[in-house]
Protein backbone atom coordinates (compact mmCIF):
# COMPACT_ATOMS: atom_id res chain seq x y z
CA UNK A 1 0.00 0.00 0.00
CA UNK A 2 1.38 3.40 -1.04
CA UNK A 3 2.23 5.65 1.87
CA UNK A 4 0.70 9.14 2.05
CA UNK A 5 3.29 11.83 1.40
CA UNK A 6 2.14 14.24 4.11
CA UNK A 7 3.52 15.74 7.32
CA UNK A 8 0.83 13.93 9.33
CA UNK A 9 1.88 10.61 7.80
CA UNK A 10 5.53 11.41 8.54
CA UNK A 11 4.64 11.89 12.21
CA UNK A 12 2.60 8.65 12.19
CA UNK A 13 5.51 6.69 10.69
CA UNK A 14 7.99 8.16 13.20
CA UNK A 15 5.67 7.31 16.11
CA UNK A 16 5.26 3.74 14.80
CA UNK A 17 9.02 3.35 14.39
CA UNK A 18 9.57 4.43 18.01
CA UNK A 19 6.93 1.94 19.14
CA UNK A 20 8.45 -0.90 17.09
CA UNK A 21 11.98 -0.13 18.35
CA UNK A 22 10.74 0.03 21.94
CA UNK A 23 8.80 -3.25 21.68
CA UNK A 24 11.45 -5.27 19.80
CA UNK A 25 13.92 -5.63 22.75
CA UNK A 26 11.06 -6.96 24.90
CA UNK A 27 10.26 -9.59 22.27
CA UNK A 28 13.95 -10.50 21.90
CA UNK A 29 14.28 -10.88 25.67
CA UNK A 30 11.19 -13.09 25.77
CA UNK A 31 12.60 -15.22 22.96
CA UNK A 32 15.89 -15.69 24.84
CA UNK A 33 14.07 -16.55 28.06
CA UNK A 34 11.90 -19.15 26.28
CA UNK A 35 14.96 -20.70 24.61
CA UNK A 36 16.76 -20.94 27.96
CA UNK A 37 13.84 -22.57 29.78
CA UNK A 38 13.20 -24.99 26.89
CA UNK A 39 16.85 -26.08 26.99
CA UNK A 40 16.56 -26.65 30.75
CA UNK A 41 13.38 -28.72 30.30
CA UNK A 42 14.95 -30.89 27.58
CA UNK A 43 17.99 -31.43 29.80
CA UNK A 44 15.68 -32.56 32.62
CA UNK A 45 13.72 -34.74 30.20
CA UNK A 46 16.94 -36.41 29.10
CA UNK A 47 17.97 -36.96 32.71
CA UNK A 48 14.59 -38.42 33.73
CA UNK A 49 14.46 -40.66 30.64
CA UNK A 50 17.88 -42.08 31.57
CA UNK A 51 16.74 -42.50 35.17
CA UNK A 52 13.68 -44.42 33.97
CA UNK A 53 15.85 -46.70 31.82
CA UNK A 54 18.06 -47.40 34.86
CA UNK A 55 15.01 -48.21 36.97
CA UNK A 56 13.63 -50.52 34.29
CA UNK A 57 17.07 -52.09 33.95
CA UNK A 58 17.20 -52.70 37.70
CA UNK A 59 14.01 -54.69 37.38
CA UNK A 60 15.99 -57.33 35.49
CA UNK A 61 17.04 -58.60 38.90
CA UNK A 62 13.36 -59.15 39.58
CA UNK A 63 12.58 -61.14 36.44
CA UNK A 64 12.66 -64.44 38.27
CA UNK A 65 10.38 -63.34 41.09
CA UNK A 66 8.08 -61.42 38.75
CA UNK A 67 7.53 -64.67 36.93
CA UNK A 68 5.60 -65.73 40.02
CA UNK A 69 3.08 -63.00 39.16
CA UNK A 70 1.72 -65.20 36.39
CA UNK A 71 0.80 -67.79 39.00
CA UNK A 72 -1.46 -65.37 40.90
CA UNK A 73 -5.18 -65.15 40.30
CA UNK A 74 -6.11 -62.28 37.97
CA UNK A 75 -7.56 -60.28 40.85
CA UNK A 76 -4.30 -60.62 42.78
CA UNK A 77 -1.79 -59.77 40.06
CA UNK A 78 0.66 -57.01 40.99
CA UNK A 79 -0.62 -54.58 38.37
CA UNK A 80 -3.92 -54.54 40.27
CA UNK A 81 -2.05 -53.26 43.32
CA UNK A 82 -0.57 -50.27 41.47
CA UNK A 83 -3.38 -48.19 39.95
CA UNK A 84 -2.62 -44.51 39.26
CA UNK A 85 -5.41 -42.19 40.38
CA UNK A 86 -4.49 -38.66 39.38
CA UNK A 87 -1.59 -36.38 38.54
CA UNK A 88 -1.25 -33.48 40.95
CA UNK A 89 0.21 -30.36 39.39
CA UNK A 90 0.21 -26.60 39.66
CA UNK A 91 0.80 -23.92 37.05
CA UNK A 92 3.52 -21.34 36.74
CA UNK A 93 4.01 -18.39 34.44
CA UNK A 94 7.02 -18.52 32.13
CA UNK A 95 7.36 -15.53 29.80
CA UNK A 96 3.61 -15.02 29.85
CA UNK A 97 2.75 -18.69 29.30
CA UNK A 98 0.88 -20.76 31.90
CA UNK A 99 2.55 -24.17 32.05
CA UNK A 100 2.05 -27.17 34.36
CA UNK A 101 4.48 -28.18 37.10
CA UNK A 102 4.42 -31.81 38.24
CA UNK A 103 4.00 -32.30 41.98
CA UNK A 104 2.82 -35.86 42.56
CA UNK A 105 1.07 -38.92 41.20
CA UNK A 106 -1.53 -40.41 43.51
CA UNK A 107 -2.63 -44.03 43.48
CA UNK A 108 -5.88 -45.76 44.26
CA UNK A 109 -5.77 -47.04 47.85
CA UNK A 110 -5.35 -50.79 47.59
CA UNK A 111 -5.56 -53.15 50.52
CA UNK A 112 -4.25 -56.67 50.31
CA UNK A 113 -3.57 -59.52 52.65
CA UNK A 114 0.14 -59.86 53.23
CA UNK A 115 -0.13 -63.61 53.64
CA UNK A 116 -1.55 -63.86 50.08
CA UNK A 117 1.74 -62.70 48.57
CA UNK A 118 5.44 -63.54 48.77
CA UNK A 119 7.80 -61.15 50.58
CA UNK A 120 9.03 -59.42 47.42
CA UNK A 121 5.62 -57.94 46.54
CA UNK A 122 5.90 -54.94 48.92
CA UNK A 123 9.18 -53.87 47.35
CA UNK A 124 7.84 -54.52 43.84
CA UNK A 125 4.88 -52.23 44.48
CA UNK A 126 7.22 -49.44 45.61
CA UNK A 127 9.39 -49.89 42.49
CA UNK A 128 6.40 -49.89 40.13
CA UNK A 129 4.99 -46.75 41.76
CA UNK A 130 8.33 -45.00 41.36
CA UNK A 131 8.36 -45.84 37.65
CA UNK A 132 4.74 -44.71 37.24
CA UNK A 133 5.57 -41.38 38.94
CA UNK A 134 8.55 -40.94 36.67
CA UNK A 135 6.35 -41.62 33.63
CA UNK A 136 3.87 -38.98 34.84
CA UNK A 137 6.67 -36.47 35.42
CA UNK A 138 8.07 -37.06 31.93
CA UNK A 139 4.63 -36.48 30.38
CA UNK A 140 4.26 -33.18 32.24
CA UNK A 141 7.77 -32.12 31.24
CA UNK A 142 6.97 -32.89 27.61
CA UNK A 143 3.78 -30.85 27.84
CA UNK A 144 5.78 -27.95 29.33
CA UNK A 145 8.23 -28.15 26.43
CA UNK A 146 5.44 -28.34 23.82
CA UNK A 147 3.63 -25.28 25.20
CA UNK A 148 6.83 -23.23 25.38
CA UNK A 149 7.94 -24.35 21.90
CA UNK A 150 4.62 -23.12 20.51
CA UNK A 151 5.07 -19.76 22.24
CA UNK A 152 8.70 -19.57 21.05
CA UNK A 153 7.57 -20.09 17.47
CA UNK A 154 5.02 -17.27 17.77
CA UNK A 155 7.55 -14.96 19.46
CA UNK A 156 10.23 -15.72 16.85
CA UNK A 157 7.76 -14.86 14.08
CA UNK A 158 7.01 -11.53 15.77
CA UNK A 159 10.72 -10.75 16.21
CA UNK A 160 11.30 -11.47 12.50
CA UNK A 161 8.27 -9.35 11.55
CA UNK A 162 9.60 -6.37 13.51
CA UNK A 163 13.26 -6.80 12.50
CA UNK A 164 12.77 -7.62 8.82
CA UNK A 165 9.47 -5.94 7.89
CA UNK A 166 7.97 -3.35 10.24
CA UNK A 167 11.10 -1.40 11.26
CA UNK A 168 12.76 -1.33 7.79
CA UNK A 169 9.39 -0.43 6.22
CA UNK A 170 8.81 2.45 8.65
CA UNK A 171 12.37 3.76 8.08
CA UNK A 172 11.92 3.59 4.32
CA UNK A 173 8.55 5.37 4.53
CA UNK A 174 10.12 8.12 6.66
CA UNK A 175 12.94 8.48 4.09
CA UNK A 176 10.54 8.65 1.13
CA UNK A 177 8.18 11.13 2.81
CA UNK A 178 11.15 13.24 4.00
CA UNK A 179 12.58 13.43 0.46
CA UNK A 180 9.18 14.33 -0.99
CA UNK A 181 8.47 17.02 1.61
CA UNK A 182 11.99 18.39 1.16
CA UNK A 183 11.51 18.57 -2.61
CA UNK A 184 8.15 20.27 -2.09
CA UNK A 185 9.72 22.84 0.22
CA UNK A 186 12.54 23.49 -2.24
CA UNK A 187 10.05 23.88 -5.09
CA UNK A 188 8.01 26.30 -3.00
CA UNK A 189 11.11 28.39 -2.29
CA UNK A 190 12.07 28.41 -5.96
CA UNK A 191 8.53 29.36 -7.00
CA UNK A 192 8.54 32.10 -4.39
CA UNK A 193 11.80 33.54 -5.72
CA UNK A 194 10.54 33.41 -9.29
CA UNK A 195 7.30 35.14 -8.31
CA UNK A 196 9.24 37.77 -6.39
CA UNK A 197 11.47 38.48 -9.42
CA UNK A 198 8.41 38.77 -11.65
CA UNK A 199 6.83 41.20 -9.22
CA UNK A 200 10.04 43.18 -9.05
CA UNK A 201 10.26 43.16 -12.85
CA UNK A 202 6.69 44.29 -13.19
CA UNK A 203 7.29 47.15 -10.82
CA UNK A 204 10.41 48.36 -12.60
Amino acid sequence: MAVKLTKNELKTQKDQLKQFERYLPTLQLKKQQLQLVIRQIYAELDEKTKERKRMIGNLDDWVAVFAENTLFEDSKKIENLVIPKSVESRTENIAGVQIPVFENLTFEPIEYEVEDYPLWVDTAIIKLREIAKLDALVKVLQKRADLLQKELQTTSQRVNLFEKVKIPQARENIRVIGIYLGDQQTSAVVRGKIAKKKLQGAGA
